[in-house]
């Protein structure tokens, strides 16, 4: 897939959030989400505060650089404090602001010169690696507001940004817990929602192996179902670890979800 693909993809992902949230009354925006104590307002609010995030990286990097240094090395006051004027606003304004910063994130990223890379928190990243990172989070919040709502969401080959970044990171599940990846190398093989191909990476000869669906791969790396739930298998001792602990982002892992929790959904 090409560069301008994957920017595509984050403004469709971006779009279906705003499907889920465009026509919610007031109470709705209160509605409790699998995360705990994080309602559908928290979801967007948090999905503003990381799009604003990326726009100012792609944008202006020095004055990103500059925010960054005054971020605590508490990871979830951080969080917590960037949700804060978001979370002050009614739903309609704090839609409104959502909308703003999707578009001009959106904007930035596609506009960096394809080589070039942008600050970002943990290192610096080119504009389609984060773009895919954007992907990962309007992935793993939308689920969390599709739960809300009791709405089943379907996802097109787009997602291949999310897989591909998923992989790209393999690693961050060990990294959330303070332990050293292993060194041996995994073979993924990850069937298309289309139904029409399967995403193949690393080494074909490789003993640890994890294949399935490309909408359950990411479920799993998001953390938004719990393993049992969904039809990934794993191949080898450390690939079926792997499966327990997998997660596409930095920061704290998080308790996850439960087996069952979302039976039917």
């Amino acid at each position: 897939m090409t560069q301008h693909d994957v920017f595509t993809g984050l403004a469709e992902e971006g779009d279906d959030i705003d499907r889920l949230v465009a026509g919610l009354d007031e109470s709705q925006w209160a509605l409790p989400t699998p995360a705990p104590g994080w309602s559908i307002a928290h979801q967007v609010a948090h999905l503003a505060a990381t799009f604003n995030l990326a726009g100012l990286a792609a944008s202006d990097g020095e004055r990103f650089k500059a925010i960054a240094a005054t971020f605590s090395p508490d990871f979830v006051y951080n969080v917590e404090a960037a949700l804060k004027p978001y979370l002050a606003e009614p739903p309609s304004v704090l839609l409104g602001r959502w909308r703003e910063e999707r578009a001009a994130a959106e904007k930035a990223l596609a506009a960096v010169p394809a080589g070039q890379v942008v600050p970002w928190l943990v290192r610096p990243l080119p504009a389609p690696v984060l773009a895919a990172a954007g992907m990962m989070e309007l992935f793993g919040h939308g689920q969390d507001i599709a739960d809300a709502l009791g709405v089943r969401r379907q996802h097109g080959d787009q997602i291949r940004h999310l897989v591909e970044f998923a992989v790209r990171t393999w690693d961050f599940g060990y990294l959330a817990r303070g332990r050293q990846a292993p060194s041996v190398e995994f073979r993924f093989e990850i069937a298309a929602p289309s139904g029409t191909t399967v995403w193949t990476f690393g080494p074909e000869d490789a003993d640890q192996r994890i294949s399935g669906p490309a909408v359950d791969f990411c479920l799993l790396v998001t953390r938004r179902r719990h393993r049992d739930d969904l039809a990934l298998h794993a191949t080898g001792d450390e690939a079926e670890h792997w499966l327990t602990i997998a997660q596409a982002y930095r920061g704290p892992a998080g308790a996850g979800r439960q087996p069952g929790q979302f039976v039917g959904a």
